[in-house]
């Protein structure tokens, strides 16, 4: 009788048993990924993980290391005007990402890419995609120039301000 008293409560019905190291594994993948969202079903079971938003943060603990050593240099103005200088220039050549999402850099996997290092392209052409709770977002080209370096990877995934496409 003991096997009958086991084993009823495992195959009660209605009742969900939720297995907590996948819900474990899914959160660690949500911190890994940038993601804000991970949904997986296996036949009539369906676990979400998802959290609010909290991308924010994690942009804002990124860009609080870079700016401290300039800001903590001993240097007089000129030396951390070279500093200041350089940094900007890569930073506003790049062409950032608008959202949190998955970088795609075809319009199709079997397609070619949008663009290559040292194409040209003109300001509005579609560099790439940034894919957001299905929905396919482009993202242009904001000035006529050549692409210098491509900063992500195909089905990369993509926090809000990353740095994607350089153009010079």
């Amino acid at each position: 009788m003991a096997h009958h008293a086991e084993d009823k409560p495992a195959k009660s019905n209605g009742a969900m048993t939720v297995d907590s190291s996948l819900v474990r594994e899914l959160a660690e993948m949500l911190g890994e990924t940038g993601l804000t969202e991970i949904e997986v079903s296996d036949g009539e079971r369906k676990i979400r993980v998802s959290r609010g938003s909290v991308a924010a943060p994690p942009v804002m603990q990124m860009a609080a290391p870079a700016a401290a050593p300039a800001a903590s240099q001993p240097a007089p103005l000129q030396a951390a005007a070279a500093p200041t200088d350089a940094a900007p220039d890569s930073a506003a050549d790049a062409i950032r990402s608008p959202m949190v999402g998955t970088c795609y850099l075809a319009p199709e996997p079997e397609s070619p890419n949008f663009v290559s290092i040292g194409d040209k392209v003109a300001a509005g052409d579609t560099l790439l995609i940034v894919e957001a709770m299905k929905v396919m977002n482009p993202i242009t080209a904001d000035k006529a120039g050549t692409v210098k370096a491509v900063l992500v990877d195909n089905a990369q995934p993509v926090e809000f301000d990353q740095p994607l496409v350089v153009i010079g």
